[in-house]
């Protein structure tokens, strides 16, 4: 995949003033990397993995994406002069805990890279699942998909010893319908279940995956169940039996989306000894509240204008962890996006310039 999308080949890079840090090296920060580094600025790259690609390289399969193709852009990164700082996370006043953070070997606070840098785009995208805040989910062998796809994929990429690969049972339930549900689903049948549900609360009509990717999971052997949702997960000290309830399309809600409504008395039990949650994502920007002027929606996305600037002067945000979770080709346009206004900043004067947003 190329990231660098705004050099020619053969191009002769002029030299501007300016340094950019980027926090975050997966689709969004590579994106306005690679389109600051054309445009002559200097660019340092800072994240928590051992190696630049974020998303594409430890939540998503190499069979969705070629892990060479994000590696051959990174390469081409690196030869036009991007610096990558692996293995560090960057902090503000609260640390929290998120999916990949085994692999901090370093941690540097926002402040200081803000003090150090002409511009900043926070690019950390949404690292951490989403629960379903049922009784019983926290029981074992019952995960979260994004952490259940990350142990997977790391161990396949050699970062991650097998053994700390989550265990998969031979009845396994995925709760949702999106693409990493899909994987989930997939992913659980290569590591060994023999069963496998899809639970969804609404029909494939408004699966987020779309028809033919759940279609895909059918044609596996895959066992549907529309209209669904869990309500209780019960088990001794591992998963065993997850509650059902039976759900119906009401009227249209604000969303235009059918409202959805239990339906009383048509609760069911099904065994299963895995439970994977794919129900969507939460933001991780470097803090959970403001921060170094820093500050955050109701939730949790970074504030920014249209032109993706933060409420600290020099502070931008890029693709997910502003816009919420997206797909990979809009987070890197929104990176590149974002760094035409990094850019603008630059060119008109910087910090020093005085204009930022109202």
């Amino acid at each position: 995949m190329k990231f660098a999308l705004k050099c020619s080949p053969g191009q002769k890079i002029s030299k501007r003033q300016g340094k950019v840090a980027i926090i975050g090296a997966g689709p969004a920060g590579l994106g306005a990397a690679g389109y600051l580094i054309c445009k002559g600025y200097d660019v340092d790259v800072y994240d928590r993995m051992p190696e630049p690609g974020g998303m594409t390289l430890f939540a998503i399969p190499n069979w969705r994406l070629p892990w060479n193709n994000i590696r051959a852009g990174v390469r081409e990164l690196r030869e036009l002069g991007v610096n990558f700082f692996s293995n560090v996370k960057v902090i503000c006043d609260y640390e929290y805990r998120i999916e990949g953070d085994q692999f901090v070997k370093s941690k540097i606070h926002l402040e200081e890279l803000i003090d150090k840098y002409d511009a900043l785009i926070i690019a950390t995208g949404t690292w951490e699942s989403r629960k379903l805040k049922i009784p019983g989910e926290d029981l074992k062998g019952s995960y979260l998909a994004l952490d259940y796809l990350f142990r997977i994929y790391a161990s396949q990429h050699g970062y991650l010893p097998k053994s700390e690969v989550f265990k998969t049972g031979l009845r396994s339930m995925v709760v949702g319908a999106g693409l990493t549900a899909v994987d989930a689903a997939i992913e659980s049948q290569l590591e060994g279940a023999k069963e496998v549900y899809l639970s969804y609360r609404r029909t494939i009509n408004e699966a987020p995956a779309g028809k033919a990717e759940i279609n895909r999971l059918i044609q596996r052997g895959v066992k549907l169940l529309e209209l669904t949702l869990p309500v209780e997960v019960s088990g001794k000290e591992y998963v065993e039996t997850v509650k059902m309830i039976k759900m119906r399309l009401g009227k249209p809600d604000a969303s235009g989306r059918p409202a959805l409504e239990p339906i009383p008395g048509s609760e069911f039990t099904l065994s299963v000894d895995t439970l994977i949650s794919a129900v969507g994502e939460i933001p991780t920007p470097p803090m959970r509240k403001e921060c170094c002027g820093v500050a955050l929606r109701h939730n949790g996305t970074v504030d920014t204008d249209a032109q993706g600037r933060t409420t600290r002067l020099g502070v931008f945000a890029a693709g997910d962890v502003t816009n919420g979770p997206t797909l990979i080709g809009k987070a890197l346009s929104h990176g590149m996006r974002i760094a035409q206004s990094v850019e603008a900043f630059l060119e008109a004067g910087g910090k020093k310039g005085g204009s930022w947003r109202s």
